[in-house]
């Protein structure tokens, strides 16, 4: 131990950061949240973080801009979460899984040409 002390990073600051930088991603969406069932409400992206010393693995759940392509919004979304992750905390990401549970038709994109 450094006679200046520790920093310990919580999991739980990790995982808002994985959900800040999918939320940010260009064609990320909301999705349906239930409980038992019954309509909770929309949620952006979700994510969970298994840390071993400074090496994370992320899991980040999102929904996808319907017709986006969702390979390049998944590409996106998992080098924005390893950036913002290894960037603000110094933790080295070692995989992110992004698993895209649904399309977001609330926000769909004009074709390109319509007013």
């Amino acid at each position: 131990m450094s006679a200046r002390g520790v920093t310990v990073i919580a999991d739980r600051v990790l995982v808002r950061l994985a959900e800040h930088a999918a939320r940010c991603a260009e064609a990320t969406g909301e999705r349906d949240v239930r409980l038992l069932g019954v309509p909770r409400g929309r949620r952006a992206a979700k994510a969970s973080v298994e840390v071993q010393g400074h090496v994370a693995e992320v899991r980040v759940e999102i929904a996808v801009v319907y017709p986006e392509p969702v390979r390049l919004i998944a590409r996106d979304v998992r080098e924005r979460v390893r950036r913002e992750i290894e960037d603000t905390t110094g933790h080295r990401v070692k995989q992110v899984d992004v698993v895209v549970s649904a399309l977001d038709r609330t926000r769909r994109r004009e074709p390109a040409g319509v007013a």
